[in-house]
């Protein structure tokens, strides 16, 4: 079974001002609520907006609501961003429509990739797409990657997604035959001597332009502990 987050655990926040913020999302948890949730289960979005509403400063004027400006997978941890506010969500949204973003990923994938940097482009369907209308060539995709450390039964890579397709990562480097350690949908985890508990894929930075005060944003957010335990119990 996958990675489950517990209510009880902190959310950190990694970036703010005025118009924005970003927080660190543990694996595990959903980034906003699904359609059809599975008992109480609370995403990230619910999660945040109700610590903000409860801020003492925010008591006595009316509190924006946050609004996420992108989505990560539940499995994968590291920076979501939000905006205070609709007007703000739809400023950083055109930022990602127009890539404008630079988003940089962690991941562990089965494997020795031997080139060390490289492209990958293949078409994904998005997810609502590929329900509704299987088969189809699906959309353009295109993932930079550079090989940051080979161990002995995989290899530490920055993924720099262009696009962002759902699942993106985790499809590319599958048809590249490296997947992505833990990785349970696109391929059978039985297969693979290395286990891990979730997919090992961790959103580690964000960079832009801010689009209100046109200053040079960037977030980072430090590799999840449990990524930490993985390498330390897999040393090279």
């Amino acid at each position: 079974m996958s990675k489950r987050f517990t209510s009880d655990k902190p959310i950190i926040t990694l970036f703010e001002d005025e118009h924005f913020i970003a927080f660190y999302k543990p694996a595990g948890l959903l980034a906003v609520p699904a359609s059809a949730r599975d008992g109480k289960e609370r995403s990230l979005e619910e999660l945040v907006n109700d610590r903000f509403r409860r801020r003492p400063e925010m008591q006595s004027q009316d509190v924006p609501t946050l609004h996420p400006c992108h989505r990560i997978d539940r499995e994968t941890s590291g920076i979501m961003l939000f905006a205070k506010g609709k007007k703000n969500q739809q400023l950083m949204m055109e930022l990602f429509h127009q890539k404008k973003i630079e988003k940089k990923y962690t991941a562990f994938v089965h494997g020795r990739v031997t080139r060390p940097t490289g492209t990958i482009n293949f078409p994904v369907k998005d997810a609502y797409e590929a329900k509704f209308s299987p088969g189809g060539d699906g959309k353009d995709a295109l993932t930079h990657y550079r090989v940051l450390e080979v161990r002995k039964q995989f290899s530490i890579v920055e993924a720099m997604p262009v696009t962002g397709r759902t699942n993106q990562i985790r499809i590319h480097f599958k048809m590249i035959h490296h997947p992505i350690v833990g990785e349970n949908k696109y391929i059978f985890r039985k297969d693979f001597a290395l286990k891990f508990k979730r997919t090992a894929l961790h959103a580690a930075e964000l960079a832009f332009e801010h689009p209100v005060t046109h200053e040079a944003v960037r977030i980072e957010a430090n590799l999840s502990v449990d990524m930490k335990n993985f390498l330390e119990r897999n040393p090279v």
